[in-house]
């Protein structure tokens, strides 16, 4: 009996592989051909006899507010000069990035046949680690001094666990996010469980658009942090429901499980001080994957379903 189990068993996985590699061939076909423009490298070499041309080419990346001075002083800056020097060193080459972003986009194209390649627009923004990508229906812009490496000079006085994702693998994970708030439709968040199950939707998102990426950089943990989540998993999804969190409506909890921070936060000495944060991320991802695994809804269908059916159809149970 062990033995037919162990075949039945075995040959799903074959079955699946074999699936996953044809897919993945079909997406691959679509070929989405990315040119990334350097605007980072033009704006540091401009001068006052070319900026008019590059204001054309890119108006949208100058504020009308500002006189062509501001922009030439900003570029004469000694600081901003040894920006611009450590991007180029750091992006010299860009060929990995962009194949990167090509496959994201060949997957967005295969999942929302709507979606039609932006611009991809390089730039630096002075450190701003909280706006590292931005996108819109026809431009993604990316601020390459916020992917600079976790130990870099610039991010000095940014905490450790912020910085950590500040490195150049994290470019197409910030991009996959980006669009994954534009395709989630969800009402706004009531309770714990809506903000969980909101982050799984862009986390399961990141699972079918980016799959060539570890689930590690996906949620943005380190492997060994998210071997705990998955160790710990049963011990955190009792703690939520022994303590009634699921529906609570306080606010608190965003910011103990969902918010960025160095630990979750569960008042427990021994547990806090292991534990990674966003662990309230982690638990919606498993039940947004849990959900589709019983359910047959299409990644555009899910990503429209209300927490409550996504949880109520999900069946979840914690790996024990």
């Amino acid at each position: 009996m062990k033995n037919i189990l162990f075949f039945l068993v075995f040959t799903a996985m074959i079955f699946s592989c074999k699936n996953d590699n044809k897919l993945e061939s079909d997406i691959a076909k679509i070929n989405t051909d990315v040119h990334i423009e350097r605007f980072d490298l033009l704006f540091g070499k401009v001068t006052y006899q070319s900026l008019p041309d590059l204001k054309r080419a890119y108006p949208f990346m100058f504020s009308e507010k500002y006189q062509d001075s501001f922009w030439i002083s900003k570029i004469s800056d000694t600081l901003q000069k040894h920006l611009f020097n450590e991007v180029e060193k750091e992006f010299l080459n860009i060929s990995d990035t962009q194949l990167e972003i090509e496959s994201l986009f060949n997957h967005l194209k295969y999942n929302f046949p709507e979606f039609y390649p932006p611009r991809v627009i390089t730039t630096t923004s002075d450190v701003d680690y909280r706006n590292r990508v931005i996108v819109t229906d026809t431009i993604a812009v990316i601020a390459l001094d916020t992917y600079l490496g976790t130990n870099h000079e610039f991010y000095e006085n940014i905490p450790k666990y912020i910085r950590e994702d500040l490195k150049k693998d994290q470019i197409v994970v910030d991009l996959a996010i980006a669009y994954a708030e534009k395709y989630i439709y969800q009402a706004p968040n009531k309770t714990f469980l809506d903000e969980m199950i909101y982050f799984g939707k862009q986390l399961y998102f990141s699972d079918v658009v980016i799959p060539f990426k570890t689930e590690a950089s996906r949620i943005g943990y380190t492997q060994e942090q998210l071997d705990w989540a998955i160790a710990n998993e049963s011990y955190v999804w009792r703690y939520f429901v022994e303590r009634e969190l699921l529906f609570s409506t306080d606010t608190k909890l965003t910011g103990r499980f969902i918010t960025p921070a160095p630990f979750s936060k569960f008042y427990l000495e021994d547990i806090d001080s292991e534990s990674p944060g966003r662990l309230g991320q982690y638990m919606g991802w498993q039940i947004v994957r849990a959900y589709m695994e019983r359910n047959d809804d299409s990644l555009k269908e899910m990503l429209l379903k209300s927490p409550e059916e996504i949880f109520n159809n999900s069946k979840f149970k914690p790996r024990k």
